[in-house]
């Protein structure tokens, strides 16, 4: 390996940091290249793509791996392309914007057959085909951050810097819509007209089908200036101006005071009406792909039973109303079983189904026999995953047990982990398994498997 010493460039301290020629072996789950450096030790290193040979610097040492990034491409893959946006190497929005589209998601699929096989120590029957769309301008659902840099003197808004806690200093974003994109700029504007240029730390985005609202975290009251400039924007550039003084459940549209944001599910007549804090999948046109496969997988029949599990605003309950007998979705806040409700007597579905309260992370065996007979799951986590839901399934009689579960994960780790009891405990077999890119750019890893009762 070539070797020289490069000065780190921080007033506290005088550590002196390598430079150093490596060849990467693999890809790990933040989008960054495998090498070994010469004592054996793991370097992980940004920028760098599998069997590259770069030149990088070392940036933190560990006692058991380092960290590094790249500073020259000694012999460049096949898979590397130029990234799109001028952001890129600083922006932490994305990751892997260096690495060709299909490539990435080739990548994910490696990252979620080897979690399955190395944590759960299982292995599909078959691969589903990848779920993917447009890579760019996708990112409907964004939270912006908000700086006044004094030293700089001007009001950042964007993403943070890869691997710091800075606002990136960035003109555009290639992967919000261009209109969202385009507010980059006179959003610095706007801050840093108001009383609040140090009490706006953050700018949420939710793009609906029909609108786009932009959610201030106001930590101050608006002074009267401050809402006509407000109010003046909202106008200028076509965009719901919404407030958040505290926390989420303080949101309200401040300009004008409209309805919700909505998304639509075609395939099953769906209307799904949301507010701009809550969750909700960052690319609706591929969250219908996501919950159409989904049900499809589940093959309900009209007249069973399914349990959709963490089941928030109803994204996969409602659908499953339209095909089963009764939908049970259960979500461990009783706001969001309230606006479940709320959207299945909207969409006409609410004679199907029910909702629950229940903390989903300490579920046990009779909590699953209290809900009634079972045919079918649909289990969608957060990225903790369901643990506890599948330890008290292993519990359950076989005739206790749906024959189907259509796991749904933002986390193959915890997926793996699920996967592993399921199989190993529950009596499960891993029908299915395969990704979703539901974000292109970026080292995440969406999923979904099927399991089957053996």
């Amino acid at each position: 390996m070539a070797r020289r010493r490069n000065r780190e460039s921080s007033a506290r301290t005088s550590k002196i940091f390598p430079i150093i020629d490596y060849t990467i072996e693999s890809l790990d789950m933040e989008g960054r290249g495998i090498a070994r450096g010469e004592d054996g030790k793991v370097v992980f290193v940004t920028g760098a793509l599998p069997f590259e040979k770069v030149r990088a610097e070392v940036v933190r040492e560990k006692s058991s791996y380092n960290q590094a990034r790249t500073i020259a491409v000694l012999k460049s893959s096949a898979d590397r392309v130029v990234p799109k946006c001028q952001s890129f190497d600083i922006c932490g929005g994305c990751a892997m914007q260096h690495m060709d589209g299909r490539a990435q998601v080739s990548a994910k699929q490696r990252v979620l057959e080897d979690n399955l096989q190395r944590i759960g120590q299982v292995k599909p029957d078959t691969i589903l085909r990848p779920i993917a769309g447009p890579t760019w301008g996708y990112r409907y659902r964004a939270r912006l951050s908000v700086r006044n840099v004094h030293k700089k003197n001007k009001v950042l808004v964007g993403f943070r810097e890869k691997g710091g806690a800075y606002v990136a200093d960035m003109e555009a974003c290639e992967v919000l819509p261009k209109h969202v994109s385009d507010l980059l700029m006179p959003l610095r504007e706007l801050v840093g007209q108001t009383s609040l240029i140090e009490k706006i730390p953050q700018i949420e985005v939710a793009v609906g089908q029909s609108r786009t609202v932009l959610v201030f975290r106001n930590m101050d009251a608006l002074t009267a200036d401050d809402e006509q400039l407000f109010r003046a924007f909202g106008d200028a550039h076509g965009v719901d101006i919404w407030l958040q003084p505290k926390g989420p459940e303080t949101v309200y549209a401040f300009h004008p005071t409209s309805e919700n944001l909505y998304y639509d599910m075609p395939d099953f007549n769906i209307r799904m009406p949301y507010r701009p804090t809550d969750f909700t999948q960052v690319n609706f046109h591929i969250n219908r792909v996501l919950v159409s496969r989904a049900v499809r997988l589940l093959e309900v029949a009209p007249d069973e039973r399914v349990g959709d599990f963490f089941c928030g605003l109803g994204n996969f309950t409602l659908p499953l109303a339209t095909v089963a007998s009764h939908v049970i979705g259960i979500e461990g806040s009783t706001q969001l079983t309230t606006r479940a409700l709320e959207n299945a007597v909207v969409n006409g579905v609410d004679d199907k189904t029910e909702f629950f309260c229940r903390n989903l992370f300490e579920v046990t065996a009779d909590d699953l026999r209290g809900l009634g007979r079972l045919d079918k799951y649909l289990v969608d986590p957060p990225r903790d995953g369901a643990d506890a839901l599948c330890l008290a399934l292993a519990q359950l009689e076989r005739g206790e047990k749906p024959t189907r579960i259509v796991y749904v994960s933002c986390n193959p780790s915890t997926l793996a982990r699920d996967a592993n009891t399921l199989v190993n405990q529950a009596g499960y077999r891993l029908s299915s398994a395969g990704v979703v890119n539901m974000f292109p750019h970026t080292a995440h890893v969406e999923s979904m498997a099927v399991f089957d009762l053996i």
